[in-house]
């Protein structure tokens, strides 16, 4: 494990650092570079792109920026999929000191506005296939410059140019991701050279990464999962990131096949659609060894599904946000089947508090609100001291998650504040039911939520979507009375023909499903 030292940072935060580590992104790129110049840095498709290709791309697309008045400290959009050319620009900023917005190629006009504005962004590079999505030059007035991909435009960024001197912190801004906003406007999340350097370390150390790996990535590069479980994190180790445009399961398994990949980072619903798969047994998946997931908790009966068709493929739960540019703990390489509830342990930087209402620490085992501290937590939220106010408190981010730490340092998450039930006085973690769900054999994928009662103040309410032929209720609630106490057996239940609602990261969006509920009461 590499070594670590406490350091102060963003002001008065006192922080666990690795002492060893690159001074920004750029320069991580380019220890890759020396590392591995001939090695394929980039993979879609037919295209390879090796190690020294990418930074001369870099430096010429890093230059020309420049050349066209962009400097440090600039905010530089990216509206574009899971395409090579988000990596030339989102590393050309790193190397500029310009700071990337990237954009969900899945928002609508109205979202993408808010997001220029708000970020102040001076420059837009886009996916034509997307140009519909982006406001009018009179609706973001500070958005001074726009590069189509496949046009003139972006065409002119990869003409020779070289970059001029500047110099680079740790502490300067490398991106602002925005927050799901599944409540109120979505906030910038400010993501630093060190969050980001911190992060990929804490990948590599926490997956024994090294040499050779080659990751798969199936989320959008646009989210922190991608941009850093992913591709920072082989840049970090100078292995190959295998671009995938979109998950569609049966592509999923056929890439990872033909490209050897040896590394993933999915949501646990991406692996419950690969299973799924008629002919599963037939993709050679020799070499995937590392699995990992994260984002939502993984059904118990797809971790021994996963066991039984891959049985030397390690599940690595893995827990972290937005926030905190990534992972804060991880569950070590074969600690799933022994510890299925957990999500693992403290990451070498990562500080963990579980505190009560009035921010006092708990006993261990007890449960309370998740606090997390370290150099992967963002300073705070772009342009929005009240947001950086309420959700930070003494350099802890405060997650809103419900959790525990036993005396081993085992890190258990029973639910979200606002997705815990509680039915008259009985706390119902909906984890808890949807995992004694998840293992009928009818069930494919399902989410348990509170129902608003006038006497009980919630009942615990289940969406299933089930296989056919489909269960009735009496069937699933006789199969949870079996298994669960009485208060968190689902009293009603709503099976859908379609799958869960997700946002684009793959996380299932509980918010849309409680809003169902008083239609489907009325219709009842």
């Amino acid at each position: 494990m590499p070594a670590t030292r406490d350091e102060r940072h963003y002001g008065d935060r006192i922080v666990r650092c690795f002492t060893e580590r690159p001074g920004n992104v750029d320069a991580m790129l380019k220890a890759a570079v020396a590392h591995n110049p001939a090695g394929t840095a980039l993979a879609l498709g037919r295209t390879r792109i090796a190690y020294a290709e990418l930074d001369y791309i870099v430096e010429r697309v890093a230059g020309n920026l420049a050349a066209r008045g962009f400097a440090a400290g600039d905010r530089l959009a990216l509206l574009i999929g899971n395409r090579l050319e988000f990596a030339y620009v989102a590393l050309a900023a790193a190397r500029l000191g310009l700071i990337a917005v990237p954009l969900n190629p899945r928002q609508r006009r109205p979202e993408t506005e808010y997001m220029l504005n708000q970020s102040g962004a001076k420059g837009l590079v886009f996916d034509p296939a997307l140009a519909e999505h982006i406001p009018p030059a009179e609706a973001v007035p500070a958005l001074e410059q726009r590069f189509a991909l496949d046009g003139p435009e972006f065409a002119a960024l990869l003409m020779p140019a070289a970059v001029p001197p500047h110099a680079v912190s740790e502490e300067d801004v490398f991106c602002i991701v925005y927050t799901s906003g599944t409540t109120g406007r979505p906030k910038g999340a400010v993501l630093t050279h060190l969050g980001a350097i911190h992060a990929a370390m804490q990948y590599e150390a926490g997956m024994a990464l090294g040499s050779g790996e080659v990751s798969l990535m199936a989320v959008p590069i646009n989210h922190v999962t991608g941009l850093l479980a992913n591709f920072l994190t082989m840049l970090r180790i100078a292995g190959t990131t295998v671009f995938l445009p979109e998950f569609k399961a049966k592509q999923f398994l056929e890439t990872a096949e033909r490209e050897r990949v040896t590394h993933t980072v999915i949501v646990p619903a991406m692996y419950n659609l690969c299973l799924l798969q008629g002919d599963f047994a037939r993709f050679d998946l020799r070499r995937w060894r590392i699995g990992g997931f994260g984002g939502a908790p993984m059904p118990e009966a797809t971790i021994a599904r996963l066991a039984a068709h891959l049985p030397h493929l390690s599940l690595v739960n893995i827990y972290g946000s937005t926030e905190t540019t990534g992972p804060v703990t991880l569950l070590p390489p074969g600690d799933v089947a022994q510890h299925p509830h957990s999500v693992g342990k403290a990451l070498p930087c990562a500080d963990i508090r579980i505190v009560d209402e009035e921010g006092r620490e708990v006993p261990a085992g007890a449960a309370g609100e998740v606090w997390v501290g370290g150099p992967m937590v963002v300073p705070g939220y772009w342009d929005d001291a009240e947001a950086t106010r309420t959700g930070f408190a003494g350099g802890y981010w405060r997650s809103g998650d419900i959790g525990s730490v036993d005396a081993d340092g085992y890190l258990r998450i029973f639910d979200r504040k606002k997705d815990m039930i509680n039915r008259a006085g009985y706390k119902v973690y909906c984890i808890e039911v949807e995992n004694v769900l998840s293992h009928h054999p009818a069930v494919v994928e399902c989410a348990v939520v509170g129902k608003p009662d006038p006497v009980l103040g919630e009942r615990v309410h289940a969406f299933v979507v089930p296989r056919q032929p489909a269960p009735d209720s009496a069937d699933l609630r006789g199969f949870c009375a079996a298994r669960l106490s009485d208060y968190k057996v689902p009293e009603s239940f709503t099976f859908l023909d379609q799958p869960l609602p997700r946002n684009a990261a793959g996380k299932l969006q509980k918010g849309t499903l409680r809003a169902a509920i008083p239609e489907l009461a009325r219709q009842a």
